[in-house]
């Protein structure tokens, strides 16, 4: 009973620590700057043939 009440709670510690490093890498200026990259170039304006 207590080896696995030990393991839920270690999982759930480390999902939980797992999710913080993938919002502290999504969230960081240099990330958000690439991410949002996309975005806008999207909206840029293209010429006939598909070309800048």
């Amino acid at each position: 009973m207590v080896a696995a009440s030990v393991y839920y709670l270690g999982t759930t510690i480390l999902l939980f620590l797992i999710f913080v490093l993938i919002v502290f890498r999504t969230c960081r200026r240099k990330s958000k700057d690439r991410m949002e990259e996309p975005k806008y170039r999207m909206l840029d304006d293209d010429d006939l043939n598909g070309r800048k």
